[in-house]
């Protein structure tokens, strides 16, 4: 499991905000290639972003679930690559002083990954979703500043 924190300066809730607009899921997936089509409802239980992930020519279109929902505080989403395996995610969102804390927790659950050494799959999806986080980030906290809530960030502080 890889579990991933970061802490954003805006409120939980412009983190929900970019996590319900399924259409931005491939501005802030890393893998994800593009989104073909999302569930009405969503990020209803049940309901999912139809989306391809890899690169062309090989990409592979699948889904990705919600499994549960907490409007402005949990997500948990199952994430199909077939053939290149699933994946649990729970993406969880605290109030941390004028801003939050969110935290990514991931779990390979089928698919050839499961044949690599534990620390190594672990490892790679650390990288991917310390990456995932920051694109979140800026999607978030770009909407947060564009609606004059937060103040503008030099170039320095995007790192």
């Amino acid at each position: 499991m890889s579990t991933t924190t970061r802490k954003m300066a805006c409120s939980p809730d412009d983190v929900f905000s970019v996590l319900a607009d399924g259409w931005s899921f491939a501005q802030w997936v890393v893998g994800a290639a593009r989104v073909r089509a999302v569930d009405h409802g969503w990020p209803g239980e049940g309901r999912r972003i139809h989306h391809s992930v890899g690169a062309w020519p090989a990409l592979v279109s699948d889904t990705t679930s919600v499994e549960e929902v907490e409007p402005g505080r949990r997500l948990v989403l199952t994430a199909r690559g077939w053939p290149m395996g699933q994946a649990r995610v729970e993406i969880t969102c605290e109030r941390d002083g004028v801003g939050s804390r969110v935290t990514l927790h991931e779990q390979v659950n089928g698919g050839p990954p499961l044949l690599v050494l534990r620390p190594v799959r672990d490892a790679a999806l650390g990288w991917r979703n310390i990456e995932s986080l920051r694109r979140l980030a800026y999607l978030a906290e770009g909407r947060a500043r564009s609606e004059d809530r937060l103040p503008a960030r030099d170039a320095h502080d995007r790192a």
